[in-house]
C-alpha cells in the first residue's frame, strides 16, 4: 500500500458505516472552527499527513498552518486552524489526531536521541521495528527529529544477522554465499554483517567484502577496541544494549552509527488536542 491508501484505510477503520455520533446532534449545515492544540512540549511531526487526512474527509475543510513539522512545541501552542463544515472536521479528528500524536512523539524521541550524540561522529539510526503499515511514517518523523533511518525494508540493503550466519553455515559462508546471489540477481546492495565478538570482527576483516560491521551487544571498551581495528575499512554501526545512559560513551568510541529499536517502538505518543474553537 502507497500512503494515501494507508491513509484512507486508516479513515474507513475508524468511520466504518459512518460517524454517527456527529450525524445524529450537528445539523448538516453547521460550520464551524477547530484548533489543533499542544498539551506537551516536543517535537512536532505529523502535519503534512494531517493535511491528507483533511483532504480525504472533506476538502471543504480550510486549514490555516501556524507550525510545521520539525518545530519545537510548548504546552498552547496552536498548530493549525481549522475552518468547514463540522460534522467533517469530527469525522477527521481522532485519525489527524493517531497520526499526529504518534509521529510527534517519534520525533521527540529522535531528537532526545540526536542531542545525546551532538558533537561526535555519530549518527543515530532507527531500525525496523515499526507498527504494521505505519514504516513510512513513523520513519518519516525519525527524520523529521534529527535522527537518520536504517534501511526501509528488506529489500533495500542486505544485513547478515547472527540467525542468517548460522542458517548458512558461518561469517564466511554467508558473505560469499551473499556475494554470489547479488551478482546473479544483478543487484547492487550494500552489505552489513552482524558480529557477536572481537574474534568475528577479526574473520570479517581477514574475508572482507562488506560494507558495513555491526557490533552487537558490545561493552564499550569492546566497541573502542572493534573501532580500533577495523580503522575506516569498513562503517560501525554499535546496537543492542544501549541506553540513554551508556549511548554518549558509546559514541565516544568513535562508531560511525548507532542504532536504536526504541525510537520507534517504545515511544510514548505526544499529548496534542483538536478541540471546538467557533461556529460560524
Amino acid at each position: 500500500m502507497n500512503q494515501e491508501e494507508i491513509i484512507r484505510q486508516s479513515i474507513l477503520e475508524d468511520v466504518g458505516d459512518g460517524d454517527h455520533s456527529s450525524l445524529a446532534c450537528i445539523p448538516a449545515d453547521r460550520r464551524g472552527q477547530m484548533k489543533l492544540l499542544v498539551k506537551q512540549e516536543g517535537i512536532l511531526a505529523g502535519v503534512e499527513v494531517a493535511k491528507q487526512v483533511i483532504r480525504i474527509v472533506d476538502p471543504a475543510i480550510e486549514m490555516e498552518q501556524l507550525m510545521h513539522d520539525g518545530d519545537e512545541i510548548r504546552r498552547g501552542d496552536i498548530v493549525f486552524i481549522l475552518r468547514g463544515p463540522a460534522r467533517s472536521m469530527l469525522t477527521a479528528e481522532r485519525t489527524v489526531l493517531n497520526f499526529m500524536q504518534r509521529m510527534s512523539g517519534i520525533a521527540t524521541s529522535a531528537r532526545h536521541y540526536a542531542d545525546l550524540v551532538k558533537g561526535t561522529r555519530t549518527t543515530i539510526l532507527d531500525t525496523r521495528k515499526t507498527t504494521p503499515n505505519m514504516r513510512y511514517f513513523e520513519k518519516y518523523a525519525v527524520k523529521v527529529g534529527g535522527a537518520s533511518n536504517h534501511r526501509f525494508g528488506l529489500f533495500d540493503m542486505i544485513m547478515l544477522k547472527d540467525n542468517h550466519i548460522d542458517f548458512a553455515g558461518g561469517i564466511e559462508q554467508a558473505i560469499d554465499k551473499t556475494h554470489d546471489y547479488l551478482k546473479a540477481k544483478g543487484l547492487n546492495l550494500k552489505i552489513e554483517v552482524e558480529t557477536r565478538s572481537l574474534d568475528d570482527v577479526r574473520r570479517v576483516l581477514a574475508h572482507g567484502g562488506v560494507d558495513r560491521i555491526m557490533l552487537d551487544n558490545f561493552t564499550v571498551d569492546q566497541c573502542r577496541e572493534a573501532v580500533q581495528l577495523i580503522d575506516g575499512r569498513c562503517e560501525t554501526e554499535a546496537s543492542g544494549g544501549i541506553t540513554d545512559e551508556t549511548l554518549r560513551q558509546y559514541a565516544e568510541t568513535g562508531v560511525d552509527y548507532i542504532s536504536v529499536g526504541a525510537l520507534t517502538h517504545q515511544i510514548r505518543s505526544l499529548d496534542l488536542s483538536l478541540k471546538f474553537s467557533a461556529i460560524d
